[in-house]
Parts: structure tokens; sequence; C-alpha cells
């Protein structure tokens, strides 16, 4: 599967949040799992951090650069046709980078992990977060 992580989803899993449910977390660690992060969330985490409404203990570096190659996980650019499925979608959702990485998750065809019930309301492949997929 490919697994496109919500910004949450990623700084959970790479701070040891406990707020990552098991079965996000064993879809994350799963080997045969392709895991993408959005350069979105990255946008996203820079962003909040700047504004103040995010802390990162060990500053934002690591996130934008070591924990992406250090889990194995492949950063996921803005394509041009990311952003025509964006323009799309409706407005179940106000949040920017949400609806840009549900976007993506559409227009890839990935699955999603993300604690977010918005999300469902989405055609979204699958979305990856309570024992059953959502």
């Amino acid at each position: 599967m490919n697994l496109l992580l919500d910004t949450h989803a990623y700084l959970w899993f790479v701070g040891g949040n406990d707020r990552l449910s098991t079965p996000a977390r064993s879809a994350i660690e799963n080997p045969d799992n392709r895991v993408f992060v959005s350069i979105a969330s990255l946008w996203e985490i820079t962003v909040k951090y700047g504004l103040g409404k995010l802390t990162l203990k060990r500053g934002l570096d690591p996130f934008i650069t070591d924990y992406i190659t250090q889990n194995g996980f492949t950063l996921l650019p803005i394509k041009p046709s990311h952003l025509i499925a964006l323009s799309s979608l409706p407005l179940h959702h106000r949040d920017p980078f949400d609806r840009l990485i549900i976007a993506q998750g559409i227009k890839e065809g990935m699955s999603i992990c993300s604690a977010d019930n918005k999300f469902k309301l989405y055609p979204i492949c699958d979305l990856v977060w309570q024992k059953n997929k959502l």
C-alpha cells in the first residue's frame, strides 16, 4: 500500500506520541507499505513553528530533513495535477494543508493516515486510523 501521512500522523510517529493509533503505527511500520510525507506537511510544520503554534523539542531542521530519510519515507512533491484535483474538492474541510493532502491522496490513489474525521467526507481510497480502516 502507498500510505500518505497527514501532518499530525508524521509528527506523532517521529515523536513517539501515543496519540498515534496502533493500526496507524502498524501501517507506517509495515515494510510492505511505501510511506509518503507531503511537502505540504513540511510547509505546514514550518509555518506553525515560525508562528509559535508548534513546539519542536529538537528544532525544525530534523523534521524537514532527517526524519524523512531516517524512516525511509518518500517526500511527495506538489504537482500541477494535485492542484487541479484540489480545485474541484468540496469545502468539507477548510484547512488548506489538509485539503491539499486529501487532493494528493485522491489523485495518487494513496491511502491516507489521519485522525481527522473530516477526511471521511471525501472520496479517499482508504483512510487508515482505527482498528478497521475508516
